[in-house]
This record gives structure tokens, C-alpha cells and sequence, in this order.
């Protein structure tokens, strides 16, 4: 149906005082209200599929974060990464399964701030897993060039606050449209796809995630580039190996956020720059934030899964559960203490003594490199 619009100067105090449906009037100038149909209003097969995939992300996640939390919070900084990313691909996996329960005629149902909230705690769960990217890629490259002398207890502690402070400054950005940042009644510069959105905003969400995202690539390939160095320096097979093995997790790291992403970012310029009259095709978000939700699902994978100690931490989770629900004999669980005590010690004693009669053989310059190089192979192939 084609609703008249209250001039601009009126707007805001009608909506004020509840005397229009100001969220109704903003998707019918979008043209989103006119493409509607019969099977939007409820949630229907796709939308009931993508509410089990979403159920299926944030257990997958709770998963992970109760056995990180469970088993391995006391042990080294990247682990707290780990947990920050767990904790925002739970958070992405809740907002999307909310914003399914709360879209199709309930939309009209919601305040501006409601509104505002459905959508921005995605933007707060995609910046926090971003931020916590780059915290960790930065981190691991000044462990290789600039390592300082700290103690783990102390890197730790230091790198929460960091991430307490990326999380602050998440919510902060999701939040900005609530906080003002919004086209409420300045129909002209609102975006198509998220009617009550300023385009502006959305272009400095893109452009910001975008850089960050190159930052992380240039990061990651510099990382790269300074182990396979290090590992040709020492000639050591065990530096080869290590190399490839990062390369391989830096390529299913970057594929995955790009291939996930990309769409959503590529769909939102093209609002940005698009003329609201002449967006006819831009009209639905449904598959490209589905894809970008599905990153929340590979992440602990790439991240977690990867790591002995953390797939020790989930078997250990998952056998407790079952032993507690009659399922599984009690003392056929892995303890903590193993778990804490894995082979990964071993590993890294093996690394560095193997280090140290490299540089007794080879005293070079570089040689605070190798020694780098070497220490992170006691970490998660992140």
C-alpha cells in the first residue's frame, strides 16, 4: 500500500507522540513495504531453517567458550583471544536467531530503539570479532619483532584489558545509531536494505571493517614471510613444516571472513551509492547475512578445533556432561590437569632446545627471530 509522508519538519513530533508508525513509514519510502509478500509475515521454511542453523552456531560456540573457560583460562594470551572471538560468534549467532523471531509484521510492532537494538547488535558482535582479529594478529607479529619481557601472567592480564576495551568500543560503534546516528525522518538519506539506517553510517562500518580486514591480511602475510625466513636461516625440516602449517591456517583464516563477508560488504556499498528510487533489486539481506552468520560457525573451527589442548578442553567438556547425565563412566573423562600438562609443553621444550643448537652453529643477527619463530609454535595455529 502507498502511505503519504508527513513533511520533515512534522515527522519528528508525530512520532513523538505516537501519532504515526514512524518504522512504517521509512520501509514504505524504501520500497521495502511494496516487496513484501504473503510468506515474509511468518518465519516459513527458510527462515525457519536458517533459526536452526543459528541454534546450531550458538551451541557449537557455548561449546567452546564453557571448555575454554572451563579448562584453559589460566593458561596462555591467546587463549583470551580465542574466547573473545568464541564470545562474539555466541553473540552473532543470538542476534540473528532475535532479529529472525522479531522480523516479518512484528517489525512494525517495535519502537525506533528497539529497532535500532535488533540491528545493531550484529554490527556489535561483527565488530568485536573483527577487533579481536587484529588484537591477535598484532599481538603474535610484536611477539616476533618486538618481543618484550613479560611474564605470561602479566601478557595476559594486560591483553584482557585490551580486549575489555575492543568490546567497549564495539558496543559503542554498533551503537551509534541509537545513540543519534540515524536518518529518523530524513527519508533521503536513509539506506534500502536497513531503512532507519544512515547511509552514511553504513558506509563508515564498511569501509572501517574493510581496512581493518586488510590490516589483518598484510599482518598474517608478514608473519608469513618473517617464519619462513627464520625457518630457512636455521634450516631446520621442523621451521618448514611450522611455515607451511601457518600458511595454511592464514589461507582458511582469510578465505573464510572473505568468502563470508564479502557479499554483505559488496551489497551494502551498493545500497550506499545506489539512489533510493533506483534500488529496486535491494531488497532483502536474507542470504548475505545468512552467509555471514555462517562465518560465526567455521571460526571455532579455524580458531578452536585446530588446537590439541582446546579439543582435549571440549571432549573433556562433552564426557563430563555425559558421565553427569548417566551416560558415561565416571574416570573416563581427560582431567584438566592432563589437559593443562599435554603435549604442547613437551613440544615447545623440544623446539627451543632444538633452537638453541641452532644458534650455537649459527650465530647471526636474525637469530632473536628464530627464537621468536620458534616460541610460537607452542601456540594455536590461529
Amino acid at each position: 500500500p502507498h502511505l503519504t509522508l508527513p513533511p520533515s519538519t512534522s515527522c519528528l513530533q508525530l512520532a513523538a507522540a505516537r501519532n504515526i508508525n514512524i518504522i512504517l513509514q521509512h520501509y514504505n519510502f524504501s520500497g521495502k513495504l511494496s516487496k513484501r509478500h504473503s510468506a515474509d509475515e511468518g518465519m516459513g521454511p527458510l527462515h525457519t531453517a536458517f533459526a536452526i542453523i543459528s541454534c546450531l552456531i550458538i551451541v557449537e560456540n557455548l561449546l567452546v567458550l564453557l571448555a575454554v573457560l572451563r579448562c584453559l583460562r589460566g593458561r596462555r594470551w591467546v587463549y583470551s583471544c580465542i574466547a573473545s572471538i568464541t564470545l562474539s560468534d555466541l553473540l552473532a549467532g543470538i542476534a540473528y536467531l532475535c532479529n529472525l523471531c522479531l522480523s516479518g509484521s512484528k517489525t512494525f510492532q517495535l519502537s525506533p530503539q528497539l529497532w535500532f537494538l535488533r540491528e545493531g547488535i550484529l554490527f556489535v558482535a561483527l565488530a568485536a570479532s573483527t577487533f579481536s582479529l587484529l588484537v591477535t594478529a598484532v599481538e603474535r607479529y610484536g611477539a616476533m619483532v618486538r618481543p618484550i619481557a613479560e611474564s605470561e601472567a602479566s601478557k595476559t592480564l594486560r591483553l584482557r584489558g585490551l580486549i575489555a576495551a575492543c568490546w567497549l568500543l564495539a558496543l559503542a560503534i554498533g551503537l551509534l545509531p541509537m545513540l543519534g546516528w540515524n536518518c529518523l525522518c530524513d527519508f533521503q538519506a536513509c539506506s534500502v536494505l536497513l531503512p532507519l539506517y544512515s547511509k552514511n553510517y553504513i558506509l563508515f562500518s564498511v569501509v572501517m571493517f574493510s581496512v581493518i580486514l586488510l590490516g589483518i591480511i598484510g599482518i598474517y602475510i608478514s608473519i608469513f614471510l618473517l617464519v619462513q625466513a627464520s625457518s630457512r636461516q636455521s634450516c631446520s625440516r621442523h621451521g618448514r613444516r611450522r611455515s607451511l602449517r601457518l600458511l595454511k591456517t592464514v589461507l582458511m583464516i582469510l578465505g573464510a571472513f572473505i568468502m563470508c563477508w564479502s557479499p554483505l560488504f559488496v551489497l551494502l556499498l551498493l545500497d550506499v551509492f545506489c539512489d533510493t528510487g533506483a534500488c529496486s533489486h535491494l531488497h532483502s539481506l536474507d542470504w548475505t547475512l545468512a552467509l555471514a552468520l555462517l562465518n560465526s560457525g567455521v571460526n571455532p573451527v579455524i580458531y578452536s578445533l585446530r588446537s590439541v589442548e582446546v579439543r582435549r578442553a571440549v571432549g573433556s567438556l562433552l564426557c563430563c556432561c555425559c558421565v553427569r547425565a548417566g551416560l558415561c563412566r565416571p574416570g573416563s573423562c581427560v582431567a584438566i590437569s592432563d589437559i593443562n600438562s599435554g603435549s604442547s609443553t613437551e613440544s615447545s621444550l623440544r623446539c627451543r632446545d632444538s633452537f638453541r643448537s641452532a644458534v650455537a652453529q649459527n650465530a647471526r643477527p636474525r637469530a632473536p627471530l628464530s627464537s621468536n619463530s620458534s616460541m610460537m609454535s607452542n601456540l594455536p595455529s590461529l
